[in-house]
């Protein structure tokens, strides 16, 4: 087989970690949010809908 060198397991020059672990976090956040809201949204449908 080929060899094709070395791999590397570096970050890539430019990558901006903080800011993708930021967005990470919000999205957690607005997934647990929406895990909340929905069930009380639908209670409430079928409460005054029904």
């Amino acid at each position: 087989m080929a060899d094709h060198g070395n791999v590397e397991y570096a970050t890539a020059p430019g990558n901006d970690y903080p800011a993708h672990e930021h967005a990470y976090v919000m999205f957690l956040k607005l997934v647990k949010w929406h895990v909340i809201i929905i069930p009380i949204i639908l209670i409430l449908m079928a409460y005054f809908l029904v």
